[in-house]
């Protein structure tokens, strides 16, 4: 009986950022000078000035950057006042992640939940109201900046879960959609 090994390609310092609407970005090590994204050479620097803040180089621009929450392979990060979250997967893990989503039930409800802790300023849409994808939801202030949350599924506003002047804790569930 013959057995034939498949080779994984993929480099023990590799690893994939995957954003939140699913965006991936292959990356060859976190720690390396050169750093490559998606097999091409990132002219990105990193560095840390003398006050202790982290500043990101690239395209002779200098942006500050900052976790604010990290949680298990899950990261938000601040950058030049725009959170940006996304996840860092092995190889393996993003295989399974991808296997995982692709067998789960698909629900006909999707929560739109906060993506940091702040304070709604304005709601910008109705329970029963259509909703297109990209449209803005609300207005969330967190950290003296209001930041637009859009939906990220087009369907019809189910239930509306905050109101203006609500404090919500990052993750909270903000309203729900019907696909």
């Amino acid at each position: 009986m013959k057995t034939s090994k498949k080779k994984n390609k993929v480099a023990n310092d590799e690893y994939i950022a995957v954003s939140q609407n699913n965006r991936k970005y292959r990356i060859n090590s976190l720690f390396s000078e050169d750093l490559k994204i998606n097999s091409k050479k990132a002219d990105i620097k990193i560095f840390e000035n003398e006050e202790g803040f982290t500043y990101l180089l690239w395209k002779n621009r200098k942006y500050l950057a900052e976790i604010i929450e990290k949680n298990q392979n899950k990261y938000t990060v601040l950058l030049n006042g725009i959170s940006h979250s996304f996840s860092i997967e092995s190889p393996i893990s993003y295989k399974r992640k991808k296997y995982l989503d692709k067998h789960r039930e698909k629900s006909k409800t999707e929560a739109i939940i906060a993506p940091m802790p702040g304070k709604i300023i304005d709601l910008l849409v109705e329970e029963n109201s259509d909703i297109k994808e990209g449209e803005p939801i609300l207005i969330l202030e967190a950290m003296k900046m209001q930041n637009e949350i859009n939906s990220h599924v087009t369907g019809k506003i189910k239930k509306i879960l905050v109101k203006q002047n609500d404090s919500v804790a990052k993750d909270e569930v903000l309203l729900e959609i019907e696909k």
